[in-house]
């Protein structure tokens, strides 16, 4: 095969002018490119905190699902620029469409917990059965809640502690909301000991209930006696009180009823024990005579 040459110069420099055109065709569309996913990760973050900021400032939205809406509006629109971006650069967005369509099925079937923890939490938001504030309790953790996102709940215990729970882990558990109701019910057992009136106790702790302001009127307070101990008569006594003030309300009844009951002369026993000493002697005598001493003496 016969090469000529002198037009081999003229050929490279006709390449090099092509890939120059195509190198600087390209820099161009990958400059608006860069420039236009700059600018969609900025409105989409813009976005979505001034839609936090308006739903805050309503009344209609719970805030429960406040971020997550703000999050999805920032996915949704990082989501368009993507294509955007795609698509300025040159890639058929229609083919990669499929791909990614494809992808999406293999990493949703590889990360099957990260997605049911995106389910739970869109069930969590769905049925509400907590919202921003309350305090909740599950067999593996407890505390107010502080926000509920597409991937996890964040709490904060009494301790002060941070808590980064799964959705799936509140979801697939029994929950217990400490706040969701408007009132609480107190039980505090109380012991009484044998030698006292029971009739004049229940009497002392429901005037005790009754000039309390915080303890509710309806239903009304109950003193009963639950059961008898080995060491006391156990009464139960059983009030109601709003949620919001619960604590504070029963911790004062505890301290109030030991000071009410001692004031009566009630007492409020403890366990004891009664111990019998007896003499050496004594004991010797009453001790059963071992089987080799029965039959020495039977001999």
């Amino acid at each position: 095969m016969d090469v000529n040459l002198a037009e081999a110069p003229d050929q490279l420099s006709a390449l090099a002018a092509m890939v120059w055109a195509w190198a600087l065709a390209f820099l161009h569309r990958f400059g608006a490119a860069l420039l236009l996913l700059i600018a969609g990760i900025f409105v989409a973050g813009w976005a979505s905190r001034l839609v936090r900021r308006a739903l805050h400032r309503t009344r209609h939205v719970d805030p429960t699902a406040i971020p997550v809406i703000g999050t999805a509006i920032r996915y949704a629109i990082l989501i368009l620029v993507i294509v955007a971006v795609l698509g300025q650069i040159g890639i058929q967005t229609t083919s990669l469409l499929a791909v990614l369509g494809a992808a999406g099925l293999a990493i949703g079937l590889a990360l099957q917990g990260t997605l049911s923890n995106i389910a739970a939490g869109l069930m969590l938001l769905y049925l509400r059965p907590f919202r921003v504030g309350d305090y909740v309790e599950t067999p593996t953790v407890s505390g107010i809640v502080k926000s509920v996102g597409l991937f996890a709940t964040e709490l904060d215990t009494f301790d002060g502690l941070y808590v980064f729970a799964p959705n799936s882990e509140i979801w697939n558990k029994p929950l217990r909301n400490h706040s969701r109701n408007a009132r609480r019910l107190m039980s505090i057992p109380i012991g009484i000991s044998y030698s006292a009136d029971a009739a004049e106790a229940r009497h002392i702790l429901l005037a005790m209930a009754a000039g309390d302001s915080r303890v509710l009127r309806e239903p009304p307070p109950l003193v009963y006696v639950e059961k008898y101990g080995e060491n006391s008569v156990d009464l139960l006594f059983r009030a109601w009180a709003p949620t919001s003030i619960f604590w504070d309300v029963q911790r004062d009844l505890i301290e109030d009823a030991k000071r009410r009951l001692e004031a009566a002369g009630i007492e409020i026993p403890f366990p004891q024990r009664i111990v019998h000493m007896v003499p050496p002697d004594q004991a010797a005598a009453n001790r059963p005579a071992r089987p080799a001493e029965r039959k020495s003496s039977g001999d």
